[in-house]
């Protein structure tokens, strides 16, 4: 945020006043250091290539909660990662006093590898649990070699070595604070991708976290996992949050009841979506009567196993991403209200295989921001073709 400057003359000063007080109302409006009610109507569509009005919600004055978007259209240079998401993940390094706990799929910023390093030398407990190929075998490629300078520091490492994917993406500060989302530790994560992050600052939410890396760090993966699921909720604030991890929990079968009983609403944001009962679920809901759309990642969409068809041909507004890269959200929104993120695609695979974190929370100051940001990634996306989608 900008330095306050002192200006002579009383309209100097209250012009001035007034942009720190919406600077400040942004900012907080990001970090959940505010209060207030949010509107639960459904939202509107913006137009195809129109700009998204962003409305700044109500300042809210609690400090329990985060939220972070990747915006590769104009936050897109690794140099300066001091304004990213990036920085921000170095800040909470930075503050950290006896641990840190990482689970994350694949890594390959090196500011962070520097800052954990530093951590391990101020007697923190940095741990980290990866993924084989994508995390520990693909350290050797260009540009890659942030695992090496852990274990140069003696930070202790371990990879899951089963054929299916280590794909969770959070960590653990001081068993307080969780960060979670769909961002990986990676350049083309933080900087060229859609992602979201959202850190939650809660003993009680930590420790449901802390026990699942535990179980990884003893060797618990996949479908052997204990699943704890009667004990992973947590109020916070007077929020409700839920948390399930795959493929012990069988998330899907606890998504699509939350979809089924939307009210009003659902926006989703997907790099894959292939699972159909969950596609059924909206498409009834928006036959009902529901405000159904949602963003698909392109590459991929118009395959024989996306669901974007699906959608398509049942008419529920659909578009395919404008990033030159990719959108690699995982994300429903329910009734302006109950946000669903986390490392888990919409897939058999993330389902039955994969080792993924999946977070519940049902707050409509932080689905607010959710639905912003869907707006913005509308507002560039494309309507399919229809003849790359035809409807028998």
């Amino acid at each position: 945020m900008p330095k306050r400057r002192r200006g002579k003359g009383n309209g100097i000063t209250t012009l001035l006043a007034l942009i720190i007080v919406a600077v400040v109302g942004y900012f907080y409006s990001l970090t959940g250091n505010g209060s207030g009610d949010v509107n639960g109507k459904p939202t509107s569509l913006p137009p195809a290539g129109s700009t998204p009005v962003v409305n700044v919600p109500p300042v809210n004055q609690g400090q329990w909660w985060e939220v972070y978007f990747t915006d590769p259209l104009t936050v897109n240079d690794p140099a300066q990662w001091q304004s990213s998401v990036e920085g921000r993940l170095i800040e909470k390094i930075d503050a950290a006093k006896s641990s840190i706990h990482i689970v994350a799929f694949e890594f390959g910023l090196t500011p962070v590898a520097e800052a954990l390093i530093a951590a391990k030398q101020r007697g923190l407990d940095v741990r980290w649990v990866t993924d084989d190929e994508n995390g520990i075998e693909a350290d050797g490629e260009p540009d890659r070699g942030q695992f090496a300078l852990l274990q140069n520091a003696r930070i202790e490492v371990i990879a899951d070595t089963r054929s299916a994917l280590m794909h969770n993406k959070f960590i653990v500060f001081d068993r307080q604070t969780v960060w979670t989302g769909s961002t990986n530790l990676t350049v083309s994560g933080v900087f060229q991708q859609n992602n979201n992050t959202v850190v939650v600052h809660s003993p009680d939410l930590a420790a449901i976290y802390e026990r699942e890396f535990d179980e990884m760090w003893n060797g618990e993966f996949g479908p052997k996992s204990t699943s704890t699921a009667d004990q992973q909720s947590v109020q916070v604030n007077g929020t409700a949050i839920q948390v399930y991890f795959s493929p012990e929990d069988d998330v899907l079968d606890r998504i699509i009841p939350i979809v089924a009983g939307a009210q009003s609403s659902i926006r989703f944001l997907a790099f894959s979506f292939t699972d159909y009962p969950l596609a059924q679920a909206m498409i009834d809901r928006h036959a009902a009567g529901v405000d159904v759309a949602g963003v698909y990642e392109k590459t991929g969409s118009e395959t024989e196993g996306a669901e974007l068809r699906t959608f398509f041909c049942a008419g529920v507004p659909v578009r395919q991403d404008g990033n030159p890269r990719f959108l690699h959200d995982k994300l429903i929104v329910v009734d302006n209200r109950l946000v669903i993120t986390g490392s888990f695609n919409f897939s058999n695979n993330a389902t039955d295989n994969n080792d993924e974190n999946v977070i519940v929370i049902d707050n409509p100051e932080i689905a607010s921001l959710y639905i912003q940001e869907f707006g913005r990634v509308w507002s560039i996306a494309t309507d399919p073709d229809p003849a790359e989608l035809p409807c028998q």
